[in-house]
C-alpha cells in the first residue's frame, strides 16, 4: 500500500481543463518517486496515499495543491545588459535569478527586446488545475540511501 517512505511507479496520463496532454508517463516507463518526500504536487502525492498496485485512479488538482498560483512579482523585465554581452537570449531559455531576498530562483525568458527581456519566474503551470490520470504499477521500501537523500533512485542505484 502507498504510504510514507515508500518508493511508488506509477504510469499517468497529465491534460489540463481542455483535455489537452501536457505530459504522460506510460506503464514501460513509469515516474518513480518517493511517497510522502514532496517528490510530486502535493495534491496527487495526497490523493494517492493508501492506493495498491493496479489501482486507477483521476485526481484533479488546484493550483494551490499543484503548482500554485500566478505571482505577479515573479514576472519582470530586466535589462539586457544584466546578462553576459556574449550570451544570445532567445525566448524559453532558463536561467537561475537571484530574488530580493538573495535565494536563487529559475526563470524563463518570455520575450526578448532590444535593450529589455522580460522573464517569468512561475512554474509554467502554476495558475492551472491539473487533470491526472493515474496507474499504479508498483510498491516498494525505499532504500537507506533513498530515504537519506530524500527521493527516488532509480533502477540500478544513484539517478539524479
Amino acid at each position: 500500500m502507498i504510504k510514507k517512505n515508500k518508493v511508488v511507479s506509477i504510469a499517468y496520463c497529465l491534460k489540463n481543463t481542455k483535455g489537452e496532454e501536457l505530459d504522460q508517463a506510460g506503464a514501460d516507463k513509469p515516474l518513480e518517486y518517493l511517497h510522502g518526500c514532496g517528490n510530486i504536487v502535493p495534491g496527487l502525492e495526497n490523493a494517492l496515499d493508501g492506493l495498491k498496485v493496479g489501482n486507477k485512479k483521476d485526481v484533479t488538482v488546484k493550483p494551490e495543491d499543484g503548482y500554485g498560483e500566478i505571482l505577479t512579482d515573479l514576472k519582470m523585465e530586466v535589462e539586457r545588459q544584466a546578462f553576459p554581452a556574449d550570451q544570445k537570449i532567445a525566448p524559453g531559455m532558463q536561467f537561475m535569478g537571484e530574488l530580493k531576498d538573495g535565494k536563487k530562483h529559475p526563470f524563463n525568458v518570455v520575450e526578448v527586446k532590444e535593450d529589455k527581456v522580460r522573464v517569468d519566474g512561475n512554474h509554467p503551470l502554476a495558475g492551472q488545475t491539473l487533470q491526472f490520470s493515474v496507474e499504479i504499477i508498483k510498491i516498494r521500501d525505499a532504500t537507506s540511501e533513498e530515504l537519506k537523500h530524500g527521493h527516488a533512485h532509480g533502477e540500478g542505484g544513484h539517478h539524479h
